[in-house]
């Protein structure tokens, strides 16, 4: 660098640190998903309004083009009794002035600037410039240095926040004369440990989880005896939690040379099917110097008022009890269709432009919440792959997953190329949505026939490998020892992302190809040893109300041999379809049963199947009307499926 570069670097560093607003710490990379990143302000004097100041965030990645991914106007805020305003993630300690998301902040090579200016000046994707600049960082992680981005923000130095190779536990800290130094987080705190000492608050809960009915103990406590009494107000109203949800005080009066206080909240035991809650404890703004370790203490009361559908869970299937609601004539454009017609005509249904509807990545959690709601509990989703329920609200937020369930693509994104976008971040409801066609392929993120509630290290398990036998480490065919009740479903969902987008595909085999996915013979077989129950045809009716299509292998299951079985090429006529000739009094006596069966209700000779629930055939006969069937088979639950000219039902049977 030549002396009249240096010089102008030089002039313009100790211009922007004389200015009133500095960068004063960066904590970029924290332990685990990054809940606990921040970025520290400063102005010369304390209680200083930020009026006319914009923090920027510029992403120095190839694909980031070291522009701005994030702004925001500093108008409304002041900083505290040392001149220091924090914005940083959800578990931040002790509490940011602002927060944001987890993991938001990049980790580098990237950068940190403040501007005089609004938000409105730099729209996503503006590129880093020293115009109006008053402050800027230029940073990385063991990152290699990005000149380019330097040179746009007129910085002469790229602050390695892993200098120690502790980047997890360690920050980026402006000296008293414009250097940095690497050391422990001090989050609210002037670096050198100046100013006034704050006095921290520390609140509690007694419990997480409280039933209705029940009451639980808000504490309350400071990192020293007070020297005046100090009066904290709170809210706990949160969403459909209301005050009359509970009984108790909205504040506490912690006396003069005490340090600790609490309060009892009683939960009101209504007879409201509310489904599980939220209470947030939100602290009212304290005065100078105290400052909360936390403004996000939460306590989830279990609503005891849920309801229990008329239905079975997949691992107690029922059938016929839910019908599908979308119009009677939805499919009728297939009849007289074969083929490649019949294909495209599937696809002009499910993927119409300017009918079907796509939302966000973020609505998915809503709609699964309601789709792959548990049959007996309403408060509870249906987890495949573990076949089990569980609360709704343990939602998985942070690096664990023990516990908690989450969002699986049945087509794993990273083998059929389809990914989130910013705004898949923000849940908008169903009544904001994207348009989408069979060309929309990156809209196969969040389109919800293709994706299902489970168990989140379970997720993790299943990885991006294709379904297959349960035997083949290469592929995926669930945990050992469940019944497999959810296979027939995942391969319908498969089924209809293939046919929905035109980038995806699903074949035999295990493909290390982009858009295709295996193992069609396997997904064929789960197809009809787990037959679509009522779960499944109440799931397609709650994704229809947000997508407005349907997946018609669950309306329709024989379409799917119409299309890659023994029926390939044949025409399609709707007429013979299951859900137009279902058997519909048919029995089977007695049930349970120990030795043998007897059938009433079939007017034609018949072929019944008998599969185990892992989907093993066990037993094939041929049968008519009263004909007692002996059976010579292990205790447990089975799934009859009886055919007999087009006509197709499935029963559960127990043996005893």
């Amino acid at each position: 660098m030549n002396k009249i570069i240096f010089l102008a670097f030089v002039l313009i560093s100790q211009f922007i640190f004389s200015q009133d607003v500095i960068i004063n710490e960066v904590d970029s990379d924290t332990d685990g998903v990054d809940t606990k990143e921040f970025i520290e302000l400063k102005t010369l004097s304390p209680n200083t309004t930020l009026i006319g100041y914009v923090l920027v965030l510029f992403n120095g990645s190839s694909s980031g083009g070291d522009s701005s991914y994030f702004a925001l106007n500093l108008d409304s805020f002041t900083t505290d009794f040392n001149g220091l305003f924090v914005l940083g993630g959800p578990e931040l300690t002790p509490s940011p002035n602002y927060f944001l998301p987890s993991n938001f902040i990049q980790n580098g090579a990237d950068a940190v600037a403040v501007y005089r200016g609004s938000e409105q000046d730099f729209p996503e994707g503006t590129l880093a410039t020293t115009d109006n600049i008053v402050d800027a960082l230029v940073y990385g992680t063991s990152d290699p240095t990005d000149q380019n981005l330097l040179n746009l923000l007129a910085q002469n130095e790229q602050i390695d926040e892993d200098l120690n190779g502790n980047k997890d536990s360690e920050s980026m800290q402006r000296n008293s004369d414009g250097t940095w130094s690497i050391g422990l987080p001090t989050p609210r705190e002037l670096n050198d440990g100046s100013g006034i000492p704050p006095v921290f608050i520390d609140i509690t809960s007694s419990k997480t989880l409280v039933d209705e009915g029940d009451s639980f103990v808000i504490n309350f406590s400071t990192s020293k005896p007070l020297d005046e009494d100090l009066i904290i107000n709170f809210s706990l109203a949160n969403g459909t939690f209301t005050e009359d949800d509970y009984n108790g005080p909205n504040s506490i009066i912690l006396s003069e040379g005490t340090s600790t206080g609490s309060l009892t909240i009683d939960i009101v035991d209504d007879e409201l099917d509310e489904g599980d809650e939220f209470i947030n404890i939100e602290i009212d703004v304290i005065g100078d110097p105290y400052i909360l370790n936390s403004n996000f203490i939460q306590v989830i009361v279990v609503d005891n008022d849920f309801t229990v559908a008329d239905w079975g869970i997949p691992t107690n299937p029922t059938f016929d009890n839910v019908n599908p609601t979308g119009p009677t004539n939805y499919f009728e454009s297939l009849n007289g269709k074969s083929g490649n017609a019949l294909r495209k005509a599937i696809r002009d249904i499910i993927a119409e432009e300017g009918v079907v509807k796509i939302h966000t990545y973020s609505d998915i959690i809503d709609i699964l919440k309601s789709a792959d709601q548990s049959p007996s509990n309403s408060n509870q989703v249906w987890l495949a792959y573990r076949e089990e329920s569980r609360p709704k609200y343990l939602y998985q937020l942070s690096s664990s997953g023990t516990g908690f369930w989450n969002r699986e693509h049945v087509f794993p994104r990273s083998r059929g190329s389809f990914f989130s976008i910013e705004e898949d971040e923000i849940a908008t409801g169903i009544n904001e949505w994207w348009e989408t066609n069979a060309d929309s392929l990156r809209h196969a993120n969040s389109d919800a026939h293709g994706l299902r509630a489970t168990d989140a290290n379970e997720n993790s398990s299943r990885g991006n490998k294709h379904f297959g036998s349960i035997n083949n480490i290469d592929s995926y065919a669930g945990p050992s020892g469940t019944q497999g009740s959810f296979r027939g479903d995942v391969a319908r969902a498969v089924f209809y992302l293939a046919i929905r987008y035109n980038d995806l595909f699903v074949v035999n085999g295990f493909p290390d190809v982009t858009g295709q996915l295996g193992d069609l013979e396997t997904l064929m077989q789960w197809h009809t040893y787990d037959p679509a129950d009522d779960f499944e045809m109440n799931r397609n009716n709650v994704v229809y109300t947000w997508q407005n299509n349907r997946n018609p292998f669950i309306d329709y299951p024989e379409l799917v041999d119409y299309i890659w079985g023994d029926q390939q090429g044949e025409t399609w006529n709707q007429s013979l379809s299951i859900n137009q000739n279902k058997y519909q009094d048919i029995s089977i006596y007695p049930n349970p049963t120990s030795t043998y069966i007897q059938f009433k209700g079939i007017t034609n000779a018949a072929n019944v199947e008998f599969y185990s629930m892992t989907g093993k055939k066990v037993l094939e006969k041929q049968i008519s009307n009263g004909t007692q069937l002996s059976l010579n088979l292990n205790s447990g639950m089975y799934l009859v499926r009886i055919v007999s000219n087009s006509k197709v039902t499935t029963k559960k049977l127990i043996i005893k």
